[in-house]
C-alpha cells in the first residue's frame, strides 16, 4: 500500500495522539516493532517529524501494512471496541482517495482494494481548534434531569474546576473533569436504564450478561451515550481524549508516558465536559 500526504498526514495524528498519546519513547517502542532500530535519547527529533520521517522510510512496503494493523489491533481497544471501530471509519474517508478500505472483523484487520472512491457525506468531526472555539453556553444541571443529591455535589466540582483553571493547576483540571463527567453519565444512565443495557455497546461479562453500573468504565459510559443518541461525535471523540488524561492520575504512568498536562489541555478538558453538559440536556431519549 502507498499513501500519499494527507493519508499520511492522518497516520501520523493516529500514531502520535488519536488513537493514544504516544511519548518519544513509545513511538521508538511502536516503530522498532516494524524493524527499526532506533533509541531515545538527548537529539531526538519533534514527535511528529520522527514519525512523518519513519513512516516515508516504509511506505509503499509490507512494513506499512504491519503498522496499520498493529496500530488498530483489537487487543489494544479491550473494552473500546466501539471507539476502535470509528477511528477506522474517520481514516477511511482518508484512504478512500487512494483507493483502499479498512476492514475489522472481529480481531483481524484486513484491507480491501476499492474499484472507486468511496465518500463518507456525514458532517465530519471538527478540528480540536474549532472544537474549542465553540461557545458552550453554561448549563443548570438541573436540566439533565439527574437526581438533586448528585447535583449539588457535581456543581461544587464544577466550583472547583473553574478555581483550577484560573491558578493554572491542568491536572487537577482534568481529574476533576474526568470524574464529574463520568457522575454525570452515570446519572443519565440511572436515568435511562433500559436503554444503556440494551445498547450494543454496552460492556459484558464472560457470561454475555450486561455488566452492573459499577463495573462500566468511562469509555464504556461514552459509547453507549453515543450510541443512544445523547452525545454527538465531536464529544465522543474529545471525550476519549479527556478519559486518556484522566488515566495520568497514576503518577507512574505519567512518568512512563512523559505526560505533562498544560493550559492548552487543562481548556480541552473543560470544553469536553461543558460540551457534553450542553448536548446531555438538549438532547432526550
Amino acid at each position: 500500500m502507498i499513501l500519499q500526504g494527507k493519508a499520511l498526514e492522518k497516520l501520523r495524528l493516529l500514531i502520535n495522539e488519536e488513537t493514544q498519546y504516544r511519548s518519544g519513547p513509545q513511538l521508538v517502542q511502536f516503530f522498532n516493532e516494524l524493524g527499526f532500530k532506533d533509541s531515545y535519547g538527548q537529539g531526538f527529533p519533534s514527535r511528529a517529524a520522527f514519525t512523518d520521517q519513519r513512516l516515508t522510510n516504509i511506505n509503499g512496503k509490507p512494513e506499512l501494512d504491519k503498522c496499520i494493523k498493529n496500530l488498530f489491533s483489537p487487543v489494544n481497544f479491550i473494552g473500546r471496541i466501539g471507539e476502535l471501530d470509528n477511528l477506522i471509519k474517520d481514516f477511511n474517508q482518508y484512504l478512500a482517495f487512494e483507493k483502499w478500505k479498512i476492514v475489522r472483523n472481529g480481531a483481524e484487520i484486513t484491507f480491501t482494494k476499492l474499484d472507486h472512491i468511496e465518500i463518507d457525506e456525514k458532517a465530519p468531526v471538527p478540528s480540536e481548534d474549532d472544537f474549542l472555539k465553540k461557545d458552550f453556553q453554561e448549563v443548570p444541571l438541573e436540566s439533565i434531569g439527574l437526581d438533586g443529591t448528585i447535583v449539588e455535589i457535581l456543581k461544587l466540582r464544577i466550583g472547583e474546576i473553574e478555581k483550577c483553571l484560573s491558578v493554572d493547576a491542568p491536572l487537577s483540571v482534568i481529574f476533576l473533569a474526568g470524574s464529574t463527567l463520568e457522575g454525570v453519565l452515570l446519572g443519565v444512565a440511572l436515568k435511562y436504564p433500559k436503554e444503556f443495557n440494551q445498547a450494543i455497546a454496552a460492556p459484558k461479562d464472560k457470561d454475555g450478561k450486561v455488566k452492573q453500573y459499577p463495573d462500566w468504565t468511562l469509555s464504556n459510559f461514552i459509547d453507549v451515550a453515543h450510541e443512544v443518541g445523547l452525545l454527538a461525535e465531536d464529544v465522543k471523540k474529545y471525550s476519549h481524549s479527556l478519559r486518556d488524561f484522566r488515566n495520568y492520575i497514576h503518577p507512574y504512568q505519567q512518568m512512563s508516558s512523559r505526560f505533562n498536562p498544560d493550559k492548552h489541555t487543562a481548556k480541552i478538558s473543560w470544553q469536553v465536559l461543558k460540551a457534553a453538559l450542553f448536548q446531555l440536556s438538549k438532547n432526550k431519549i
